[in-house]
C-alpha cells in the first residue's frame, strides 16, 4: 500500500498543491494530510525515492519507543522504563504495523506524548505544568492533522475518565493547570487552517445528509467528517471498502500483537493501579486509555492495526510487571520457552520437508487466492501454502536460529537473561521477516512492471480496474495513466468533484484506443488475460513483461529481439567500456577505447559504443520477455531491470508495495 502515499506526497510536492491530494489527476478527500507533507519534506531534503517515503514512519518508529522508555523511566523506574520501551521495540505488532507507510505510529506518539503531558500537568511535584500543558494542546493538534477526530477523542475521552476516577475531574486547580482556553487556541492554531482551505477549495461547503452512495459529491467537510467519520463508524460508509475484525479476534490478537511479552499480561492483574504514587497514577491512566481504544473499536468498524494507539499502555504495565519479576514472570518465561521451542521445530520440520521442493519463477505461483479475505489488511496470510515456503529456504533457516536462541535462552533463566535473549530472538526473527519479504516483493509490488515500461519506447499508460492494485507502477513510472472500469472505491467520490480528470475508460473505450498508431500500455492482472484476448484479440497483446502474476502489454510491436550473439557482444562492450573510462588521462576525461577494443567491437567512436550499448541492452531486455506459444509471458523481466540504483532505492526488501483499499481504512 505504500505506493499510494508516497505518490500522493510526490504529486502535493511537483504541484505546489499541499491542501487538496491526489491520485492520478482526481481529488483524495479521505485522509488528513500531515504524513503527506512529512514525506514531500523528505522528498525536498533527500529527493524522491522509497526509502526517503519510509523515513519519516522509521523516525517516528524510534521516537515511539523513547518516548515510551522515557515516560516509563519518569512514572517508575530507570527498569521499568528500560522495560517498557524494550517491549514496544520488539512487539509484533509494531513490526508487522509499519511496514506499510499508515501514519499510525505517528499517531500513536502523540496520543503517547498526550498522556504523559497531562500526568506531568497534574504532577504537584512538576516545575513547568503550563509548558507540558501547551504540550498537551499541541499533540492534540497534530494528532487532528494525522488521524482526524480519533487523533482528539481517544487521548481526551482517556483523560476525563482518569480525572473522574481520581476525583479531579470537577476540580477548579484542575483546570487552572490545563489552561483549556489557551490550549484549544493553540489546537486550532495547528488544525484548522488545512480544514479551511480544504472546505474552500473542494466545495460545496455544507451539506447533512445521512445518505453515502455512488454518485454523489458533497464537497470536503462532508466527505470528510461525516462519510469518513461518523458513517464509518456506523458502518454506512460508502464505498463499502473494508470489512471488520470480529470482536472476540480483535482483542485477541493482542495476545500475538504483543508477542512476545504478551505471556507476562497476567503479572499485570497483581500491579497496584492505586493512584498514591507517581507510579500507580501512571499504571490508572495506562488502563484507562487501553479501555478507550479498545472499546471504542468494539463497538466500530475495525482492522487488525487500528488498536496500535494503546500499544504504549500494554507496553507500560508490562514493563511494570517485568520489573516485578514475580512468580508470575517466572512461569511467563516458561509459557514461552515451550513456544520458542514448538516454533522452532516448526520451522526445522517444514524446511526438511521443502528442501528439494523445486522453486520455479517467482513464490507468486506458489501462493493461493482468497479475495474475500483481503478486506482485512492481513488477509493476504490466507495465501501461503506449505510449498510456498520452498521460496523462504533462507529465512526458514534464520527463523530456526531465533526460536533455538530464545528457547534455549529462556530456559531456566532469571528474568534479566530471559528478557535479553528473548529481544535478540525477536530480532533475529525480524530480519528474517525482512529476508522473507525480498521474496515476495514481486507478488507485493508492481516494480517490475514499472521498470520494464521505462525501458520501453514511450506510450500511453493503462491500468485494469482500480489505482490502488498498481499503485507502484504510478510511483516508480510516475505518470498518469487511464484507468479500466477503475470509477470505484476510494476514488469513486473525488471522480464526481467539478473539473475531476477523464481518466476512467470502459472496455468498449480501451478496444479503440487500442487500434489507434499511438502506443498504449496496459496493466493488468494475469486472470484478465483470458478477457483481454476475447476483447482485442491475442495478435494485438504484445507482451512486455511479467512479475507476480501481473503482466504488462502494448498494441505495436515491439523492436526486433536481439541475435542470441549480441547477448556475448553488449557483455563485451559493457566491460570494454567500463576498463576505457577506468584510464582517466591527465584531464580528467576517458581516453579512447584500446585497440583490442576496436578489434572486438568494430566501433572507434566512445559516443558510439555507448549509444550502441544502450539501444542492444534495449533489444536484449525485449527478448527476454517474447511471449511464449501460447502468447502469455513465460519469463520474468531481465535482471538488469532489478539493479541496485545509485539512489539506493532498489535495497531489497524497499519496494514500495502496491495496496488495498482496506489497508488505507
Amino acid at each position: 500500500m505504500d505506493a499510494v502515499q508516497a505518490q500522493i506526497a510526490r504529486n502535493m510536492l511537483t504541484s505546489g498543491d499541499w491542501v487538496t491530494a491526489r491520485l492520478d489527476g482526481v481529488a483524495y478527500l479521505e485522509k488528513a494530510p500531515l504524513v503527506y507533507w512529512m514525506m514531500a519534506v523528505s522528498y525536498r531534503v533527500f529527493g524522491v525515492h522509497d526509502w526517503a517515503a519510509r523515513l519519516p514512519i522509521a523516525l517516528f518508529c524510534i521516537g515511539l519507543c523513547l518516548l515510551t522508555a522515557a515516560f516509563g523511566v519518569w512514572a517508575c523506574d530507570r527498569k521499568t522504563g528500560f522495560y517498557a520501551g524494550l517491549c514496544i521495540a520488539t512487539c509484533l505488532g509494531l513490526y508487522l504495523f509499519t511496514r506499510i507507510l499508515i501514519p499510525d505510529v505517528i499517531l500513536t506518539f502523540t496520543i503517547t506524548l498526550a498522556m504523559w503531558a497531562l500526568l506531568r500537568v497534574m504532577d504537584e511535584a512538576e516545575a513547568h505544568p503550563r509548558v507540558w500543558a501547551f504540550l498537551l494542546a499541541a499533540s492534540l493538534g497534530t494528532g487532528l492533522l494525522l488521524k482526524s477526530l480519533i487523533g482528539v477523542l481517544f487521548p481526551v475521552a482517556a483523560g476525563l475518565i482518569y480525572l473522574l476516577l481520581t476525583r479531579q475531574l470537577f476540580l477548579s486547580r484542575t483546570w487552572k493547570r490545563l489552561h483549556p482556553f489557551s490550549g484549544l487556541a493553540i489546537i486550532l492554531l495547528i488544525a484548522a487552517p488545512w480544514h479551511v482551505l480544504a472546505t474552500l477549495r473542494n466545495p460545496p461547503y455544507f451539506s447533512f445528509s445521512m445518505h453515502s452512495g455512488p454518485g454523489e459529491y458533497h464537497g470536503f467537510l462532508w466527505f470528510f467528517f461525516i462519510n469518513e467519520q461518523l458513517l464509518r463508524f456506523l458502518n454506512l460508509r460508502y464505498p463499502r471498502d473494508y470489512n471488520t475484525v470480529p470482536r472476540l479476534w480483535f482483542w485477541l490478537f493482542h495476545l500475538a500483537w504483543l508477542f512476545p511479552w504478551s505471556v507476562y499480561f497476567p503479572a499485570i492483574a497483581k500491579l497496584s493501579f492505586r493512584p498514591l504514587d507517581r507510579a500507580g497514577r501512571a499504571r490508572l491512566l495506562a488502563l484507562c486509555w487501553i479501555g478507550v481504544v479498545l472499546v471504542f473499536f468494539t463497538f466500530s468498524t475495525t482492522q487488525e492495526y487500528y488498536s496500535m494507539p494503546c500499544y504504549p499502555a500494554l507496553a507500560l504495565l508490562l514493563g511494570s510487571a517485568m520489573a516485578t519479576e514475580s512468580a508470575w514472570i517466572r512461569r511467563g518465561t516458561k509459557v514461552l520457552t515451550v513456544i520458542a521451542s514448538c516454533a522452532a521445530a516448526a520451522a526445522v520440520a517444514i524446511f526438511i520437508l521443502e528442501r528439494n521442493a523445486p522453486t520455479p519463477g517467482d513464490i507468486f505461483h506458489a501462493l493461493t487466492a482468497h479475495p474475500s479475505a483481503y478486506t482485512l489488511s492481513l488477509g493476504h496470510m490466507e495465501d501461503l501454502t506449505l510449498r510456498s515456503f520452498a521460496y523462504l529456504r533462507v529465512p526458514l533457516v534464520v527463523v530456526a536460529i531465533a526460536f533455538v536462541i530464545g528457547a534455549a535462552g529462556t530456559f531456566r533463566a532469571r528474568a534479566q537473561r530471559a528478557f535479553v535473549c528473548t529481544a535478540l530472538m525477536m530480532v533475529m526473527f525480524y530480519q528474517a521477516a525482512r529476508l522473507a519479504l525480498v521474496r515476495f516483493d514481486p507478488d507485493l509490488s508492481s516494480r517490475p512492471l514499472a521498470e520494464a515500461i521505462l525501458q520501453s519506447p514511450a506510450g500511453k499508460l493503462i491500468v485494469d480496474r482500480h489505482y490502488y492494485a498498481f499503485s507502484s507502477v504510478f510511483f516508480y513510472t510516475d505518470r498518469t495513466a487511464l484507468l479500466l472500469n477503475g470509477r470505484v472505491l476510494n476514488l469513486s467520490y473525488g471522480s464526481y468533484a467539478p473539473g475531476a480528470p477523464h481518466v476512467f475508460i470502459n472496455d468498449p473505450q480501451l478496444k479503440e484506443l487500442w487500434f489507434t498508431p499511438d502506443r498504449y500500455y496496459l496493466v493488468a492482472n494475469k486472470s484478465a488475460w483470458p478477457r483481454f484476448e476475447k476483447l482485442i484479440g491475442r495478435d494485438k497483446l504484445h507482451v512486455v513483461a511479467e512479475s507476480g502474476g501481473k503482466f504488462v502489454v502494448t498494441n505495436l510491436p515491439l523492436p526486433a529481439p536481439a541475435p542470441p550473439y549480441e547477448h556475448a557482444r553488449v557483455r563485451e562492450l559493457q566491460r570494454d567500456d567500463v576498463q576505457a573510462g577506468a584510464r582517466p588521462d591527465s584531464s580528467g576525461s576517458a581516453p579512447p577505447p584500446a585497440r583490442s577494443d576496436f578489434h572486438r567491437s568494430g566501433l572507434t567512436n566512445p559516443a558510439h559504443i555507448r549509444q550502441t550499448l544502450y539501444i542492444l541492452s534495449r533489444r536484449i531486455l525485449t527478448a527476454s520477455n517474447r511471449a511464449n506459444a501460447n502468447g502469455y509471458p513465460s519469463d520474468r523481466v531481465a535482471p538488469a531491470a532489478r539493479e541496485a540504483r545509485s539512489d539506493g532505492s532498489c535495497v531489497p526488501g524497499a519496494s514500495l508495495h502496491c495496496m488495498s483499499p482496506e489497508e488505507d481504512a
